[in-house]
Formats: C-alpha cells, sequence, structure tokens
C-alpha cells in the first residue's frame, strides 16, 4: 500500500466535511474493493473516511411501499432479514448470491453501488425495481445513478445514506456466475410493477442496462415464452476469458426466460 490517512468519522456531516477536506479522499464502507486495490498499488487514496461506526446508516426498514435500506447494511443482513424475505424476496436471493461468507458479512449494499463494478449484483436489483438513492445531498432515481463502468452521478462529497426499493407486485434474480469469484458473468433482475415491467441486466455490458423488447413483452404478458425469441446484440457486450460477447448475448436471453419462471412460481 502507499501511505494514507486514516480518519474515523462519527456521523454523515462529519464523513462529508472529512471527505471533502482531503486531496484524494476515500469513504471506507465494507473495503471489499476498495482494501484489494489499496494493496495491489492501484489505488492510492490520500485520506480513508471510515464510515462503519455509523449507525444511522445502518438498518433495514419496511413499510407498505417497500423497503429502505441503510448503506452500510451488509450484504449477509439483507440476505437473512425477514422483512426482506416478506416484502422483496428476490433481493434476499440476490444478497445470498454474492461472494463468499467473508465478503457477504463485511460488503455493503453502499459501497456495492458506489463502486458500481459492471459485474456486481446490487446494481440489477437497482434498475429492476425501480429504486432510489438517497445521499446527504439529494435522491437519485436509479436510473440516473449508474453512469458507466465503475462511474456513478455522485458528486465529490456526496455520501450515499440508504436505498429506497418499491415493492414489486413479483420479482426473480438469475444468473450465471463465475465459479470461482460468483460475479455475474450475466445477471438478469425482472421484475412486474404496478407500472409494467422491468428487466435489468448485469456482467454483460460496461454498466447495468435495461431490454426495453423484453419489458415491452413482459408488459403484455407476463410468461417466460415472451421474452424467448428476444435476442440482445452482443456488439457493445463484455468478451473476455470467461465468455464471449456473443454468448453473454445467448445467457441474457436464458437468465431472463428463468427469471420470468422464478418470478412466476412466487
Amino acid at each position: 500500500m502507499y501511505e494514507f490517512n486514516y480518519q474515523k468519522a462519527t456521523n454523515v456531516d462529519d464523513a462529508a466535511n472529512k471527505l471533502g477536506a482531503g486531496a484524494d479522499a476515500r469513504v471506507l464502507a465494507g473495503g471489499q474493493t476498495l482494501i484489494a486495490a489499496m494493496k495491489l498499488r492501484l489505488a492510492a487514496p490520500s485520506d480513508i473516511i471510515d464510515i462503519r461506526g455509523i449507525a444511522e446508516l445502518r438498518g433495514i426498514k419496511s413499510g407498505n411501499d417497500g423497503l429502505i435500506i441503510g448503506a452500510m447494511t451488509t450484504h449477509a443482513e439483507v440476505a437473512s432479514s425477514a422483512d426482506v424475505r416478506k416484502n422483496i424476496p428476490a433481493l434476499a436471493v440476490l444478497a445470498r448470491s454474492i461472494g463468499d461468507p467473508m465478503v457477504r458479512n463485511m460488503g455493503t449494499i453502499g459501497g456495492s453501488i458506489a463502486n458500481n463494478d459492471p459485474a456486481a449484483d446490487y446494481p440489477a436489483a437497482m434498475i429492476g425495481l425501480g429504486a432510489t438513492v438517497k445521499t446527504n445531498q439529494r435522491s437519485i432515481a436509479a436510473d440516473d445513478f449508474f453512469t458507466g463502468m465503475f462511474m456513478t452521478s455522485l458528486e465529490p462529497g456526496e455520501i450515499i445514506e440508504s436505498v429506497s426499493f418499491p415493492k414489486p407486485k413479483r420479482a426473480a434474480y438469475m444468473k450465471f456466475s463465475n465459479p470461482a469469484s460468483r460475479y455475474a458473468i450475466v445477471g438478469v433482475f425482472v421484475a412486474e410493477t404496478g407500472s409494467g415491467a422491468r428487466v435489468a441486466v448485469t456482467g454483460a455490458g460496461a454498466s447495468v442496462f435495461r431490454v426495453a423488447e423484453m419489458e415491452t413483452a413482459l408488459a403484455a404478458k407476463f410468461s417466460a415464452d415472451s421474452v424467448t425469441g428476444i435476442s440482445v446484440a452482443s456488439d457493445d457486450l463484455n468478451s473476455d476469458m470467461h465468455a464471449s460477447a456473443e454468448y453473454r448475448a445467448h445467457l441474457i436471453t436464458v437468465m431472463a426466460r428463468r427469471a420470468v419462471e422464478a418470478a412466476l412460481a412466487g
């Protein structure tokens, strides 16, 4: 690691002040990406602002309209929450599929979406459910939050406080995982909502994206057969040692069909 200043924040305002004062300060949430990057000397922040002790950023609240999940809530807490399993069981399934037990017990939802890894799982749920990100400065619709590979619409000094997930009529998440990392080679989150259907894909492109043709077909008839004949062009999809762009395009349709079947099965 390169040398850095470690600072522990006592509350959100304190964290924002410390973040703004650093030349190249970074927030430490679960640390599952940042610490690894620092060890490999791929990241060299001037300051690390530790927000793990801020109690107001933790916890899950349920209501008639859905869930509010604090940014520092871990994947394991989301996966095991009775409120999540009752209101949006697909979100609990997704959280349970992330990494291994160590990652799930250390990694946080806020850290995951702020990092916006192209193969991360939560962005698919965010877009698939039409979630809203609340920061210390504003509220951001999920459709506007993810802007590119490892990029979001967060401004300097902006800290995620919580994520609000509307409760869908039904939803499911299916992914084809890398067997070692369990990152999504392709993951598809499908939801039927009061305003129609949403289909979000992660792992396949530079960032999470929606499939409008599948959404239109599912809005007309929420059935696995509705997406079977729909294919996504491979032109802008990822291609690497794990899967070609063409294979990822094929997997999108396969995972979408499986997700619809899972949603219908309840």
